[in-house]
């Protein structure tokens, strides 16, 4: 398939360039550290044989990926599944999630979507503030990554995202490829998950047709991810105090990375992903009079009322929730050993932050409110359905 050539700087890498991304990730000297921390004692010549007998993005994640994930969720986790009885494996969709850890939202999708008989993966979108190291934006597109282009004056932004939005449209009806996106940019750091109604509107900037054509042909799918435990619970805690504090914050180089690595290291208990139904028949039924203005906010709804319904919520979130009401009014959800387990993390993780004026009630509420929105959301969904 030609691609348009307009997509060469952000699509995924076609088949025809992954010898040469192969050499040039295996001649980063730290790339190669990474793959002695992953496979120890394998010599580097058996994974790169490996690695060029890969011949699409795929057959790349089917090799290293699948495994990988595997052998971290054996070690780092209570389990991982996924529940697609609302949509059709031998569709293609867009997934619009919930956005908890910077690396394994999606990665974990693709491994579910092949356990769950999907005959491919999906495209993920990835911004560019991840990709600052030339070896890592060479990965990412070998693992079937597209580029979303950030930080840029207005003018050029509306032409990247213009082109971001052309791009998924074709990945979608050309390529015969489903799509992962966030919600939102950026994690929601206190769990509270809105979909940002800019999003949409980037969605719509390619396709044909009116908004809703141009959303329907994307096959939307709100996706839930629910994981018991987030390794980065405290780094997200002790950013939230910094930014309270300091008027002109900005992330440290390197703590995105940090909050990467913690993020596929740390324990995270259970993880459920559940995908809601494709929004298409919602968007159908928008009456055709709605104001352009009110489109993006009620599908932005939806998605968000999908998503808030499918957690799939841990005694964690229900204790979490009472300590901040100060009641028990979900103690039938756990019981006392699911306190004191709680009780426990909640004092190792309060334990790792190092802040030089660490504000101990704040950061406690902060990860507390982490774990209890779900729930309040849930609630709070299913009060209105």
């Amino acid at each position: 398939m030609a691609i348009p050539n307009e997509y060469d700087e952000i699509r995924p890498f076609e088949p025809e360039e992954l010898d040469e991304a192969y050499s040039r990730i295996l001649a980063s000297e730290q790339f190669r550290s990474v793959l002695a921390y992953l496979f120890p004692g394998v010599p580097v010549e058996a994974i790169e044989q490996k690695m060029r007998q890969c011949h699409s993005g795929l057959e790349f994640q089917k090799a290293f990926c699948y495994d990988f994930l595997m052998k971290l969720l054996a070690e780092q986790s209570e389990g991982c599944d996924i529940d697609t009885a609302a949509i059709d494996v031998s569709k293609r969709y867009t997934f619009v999630s919930n956005h908890r850890d910077i690396v394994l939202d999606s990665a974990l999708l693709d491994k579910l979507l092949i356990d769950a008989g999907f005959s491919t993966t999906c495209e993920i979108a990835i911004g560019d503030n991840l990709l600052t190291l030339p070896w890592v934006k060479d990965l990412v597109r070998i693992n079937k990554s597209f580029i979303v282009e950030r930080d840029l004056p207005m003018r050029q932004l509306l032409i990247a995202s213009k082109r971001l939005s052309e791009y998924m449209h074709y990945a979608i009806s050309e390529k015969n490829e489903n799509i992962w996106i966030a919600q939102r940019e950026g994690r929601a750091k206190n769990s509270d998950d809105r979909t940002q109604p800019a999003i949409l509107k980037m969605m719509v900037m390619g396709g044909t047709g009116d908004i809703r054509e141009r959303l329907l042909q994307l096959h939307i799918v709100p996706l839930a991810i629910s994981y018991e435990y987030d390794p980065c619970d405290y780094l997200k805690a002790a950013e939230l105090q910094r930014r309270r504090d300091t008027a002109d914050f900005h992330k440290q180089p390197g703590e995105d990375v940090n909050s990467m690595r913690q993020g596929i290291v740390g324990y995270k208990g259970r993880i459920h992903y559940h995908c809601a139904p494709c929004i298409d028949d919602f968007l159908s039924n928008i009456p055709a009079d709605t104001p352009k203005s009110e489109i993006f906010d009620l599908v932005a709804e939806h998605i968000d009322r999908q998503i808030h319904l499918n957690y799939r919520l841990y005694p964690c979130n229900y204790i979490a929730l009472d300590r901040l009401e100060g009641n028990s009014a979900h103690s039938d959800k756990y019981t006392s050993a699911d306190v004191e387990t709680f009780d426990k993390y909640i004092a190792g993780q309060l334990a790792k932050i190092e802040l030089p004026s660490r504000d101990d009630e704040f950061l406690l509420h902060a990860i507390l409110t982490m774990y209890a929105n779900p729930a309040k959301n849930q609630l709070a969904a299913l009060q209105n359905s």
